[in-house]
């Protein structure tokens, strides 16, 4: 997709497809009313329009004369040189949100694209309801770019490229050059997104541990100058005696890989920052020997969803230079079947010395995340998050479309928090309390990989990865089991595959640390 701004007019006047907004007037006042003629007048705010002509066109309509403008309504018209016409209704001005922005937008951009149209202008002006023309234009460019994703590399036919025009009006040039950087942000984020939900998409066939490994080496090296990568394969993984890791990889054709990256920012001191993000990375999870059944093991390609998130928020926070420094880790390997896997009943040593009785192998993302955050608190951060589509049961809890949260720190979770609302993305806070910690805990080992059958799964599970956070760290969980696919009550976000929700709350919180 290509992005043009316009402060002019002319690539507005050339546009296949304009879209206009149009707000509810108060029902018992008239005053105010627009007048374009004599004995002309309209029950609907459009006097932001860019172009005057258009205006005119409008209240010589007749169904001009009924349109509401409510929230979601459109009118259509073709123009005086031919072109298509849309008016979107943002129905009361005063209640409208970015997120009421993001979503009419996605909406008459998805249909535009579906009708086939290449290019399409925005007037910006009356998509303004935040009085904020830099952030409107934004939010337009942003909800286009989410909207415009298709994981298509295994087509063999594709769409066609759309074009679309920001129409600023008449603006100064120090608010144009504001437009052009706050769209270099939104391209550097969107893309990010799409890394990561190319990565959550690719077949699993094909997106084994060590090719994952390898892409994420090779889009680190080409885009995200100055960051370090180190990369363990399994003897490596041996050496630092990670054996919950070792335990999921047992089945595997393929080498498990933990992908370890490094960013300063430019100006970093002793006293800058240190967030770590730490990825379960189940490239397919058949559930080892506790297998899943027929019906759930479809969609487990998608069990590396947290580290696809994490990496995508690392990869647009590096391309925004966020002023603290992050490493991101990612615990990859399948969870696959032969006669080498994992038993239940096992008991396997972790990283930091624990014993560990596996009761269940399919509860296997908190075993490899269990050694890969003892080996991130190593690393020295001041904070961790991590992130794993862990527990079914988040699902059960929050439904599909809710992050849950859960973690050590009040403080360190209530900005995550503040991150999310200020993303208008959905997170809640789970408890972690000690009668949970109390029911991992094995009568032949240290503790146990399950709790309770079908009893606060995703607080459990949480209490789990609990046990291997060390040094003080300031640590919290995000379970993105219901959130990394299928958010269909969000036009911006595909209906079926990976979201790519969560990456721009992460995002949010690392450059805006301080």
């Amino acid at each position: 997709m290509q992005i043009k701004l316009d402060t002019i007019g002319d690539l507005f006047l050339g546009a296949d497809l304009k879209i206009l907004t149009a707000f509810q007037k108060a029902a018992a006042s008239t005053k105010g009313k627009t007048k374009v003629s004599e004995g002309k007048e309209t029950s609907v705010s459009i006097e932001h329009w860019s172009d005057q002509g258009l205006r005119e066109e409008f209240h010589n309509l007749r169904a001009a004369k009924t349109f509401k403008a409510a929230k979601d309504d459109t009118l259509s018209f073709t123009g005086a040189t031919g072109e298509t016409v849309w008016v979107m209704g943002l129905g009361d001005k005063t209640k409208a949100s970015p997120e009421d922005i993001r979503k009419a937008v996605a909406k008459l951009f998805k249909t535009a694209k579906a009708s086939k149209y290449t290019s399409v202008a925005f007037d910006v002006p009356g998509f303004n309801v935040v009085r904020d023309e830099v952030l409107t234009a934004q939010l337009i460019a942003e909800a286009a770019l989410l909207t415009d994703y298709t994981f298509d590399k295994y087509k063999s036919k594709r769409p066609e490229v759309i074009e679309v025009t920001l129409v600023l009006g008449h603006v100064e040039k120090k608010n144009k050059a504001k437009v052009e950087k706050a769209l270099e942000s939104t391209w550097n984020i969107c893309g990010s997104i799409d890394v990561a939900k190319d990565l959550v998409n690719e077949a699993p066939n094909v997106l084994h541990s060590e090719e994952y490994a390898r892409r994420l080496e090779a889009d680190v090296k080409k885009n995200l100058k100055g960051v370090k990568v180190k990369i363990l394969n399994k003897a490596q993984i041996q050496k630092e005696k990670m054996g919950m890791f070792l335990s999921v990889n047992a089945g595997s054709a393929f080498e498990p890989r933990l992908v370890h990256l490094t960013y300063e920012p430019a100006k970093a001191t002793a006293k800058t920052k240190h967030i770590a993000l730490v990825g379960k990375g189940i490239t397919f999870d058949t559930g080892g020997y506790c297998i899943k059944p027929g019906t759930s093991m479809a969609g487990m390609k998608n069990d590396m969803g947290g580290s696809a998130t994490v990496y995508g928020a690392f990869r647009a926070a590096v391309l925004e230079k966020a002023p603290v420094k992050i490493t991101c880790i990612l615990a990859i390997t399948d969870n696959a079947i032969n006669e080498h896997a994992t038993v239940p009943d096992a008991i396997v040593t972790a990283r930091n010395g624990k014993t560990v009785e596996i009761l269940n192998t399919d509860a296997e993302g908190r075993l490899i995340l269990g050694d890969v955050l003892d080996y991130a608190c190593d690393q020295g951060p001041d904070y961790i998050i991590d992130a794993a589509t862990l527990t079914g049961a988040c699902l059960v809890a929050l439904g599909n479309q809710v992050c849950a949260v859960l973690g050590n720190d009040q403080k360190w979770i209530e900005e995550i928090l503040k991150a999310a609302k200020a993303s208008d993305e959905y997170m809640w806070q789970l408890p972690i309390i000690n009668e949970w910690r109390q029911d991992i805990k094995s009568k032949i080992a240290d503790i146990k990989n399950i709790g309770t059958p079908m009893r606060a799964g995703t607080a459990i599970g949480a209490a789990f990865l609990e046990e291997f956070i060390k040094n003080d760290v300031k640590w919290a969980h995000l379970d993105v089991a219901g959130v990394v696919d299928g958010q269909s009550h969000l036009p911006y976000c595909p209906a079926h595959g990976a979201s790519g929700l969560i990456v721009r709350t992460l995002t949010h919180l690392l450059v805006n640390a301080k």
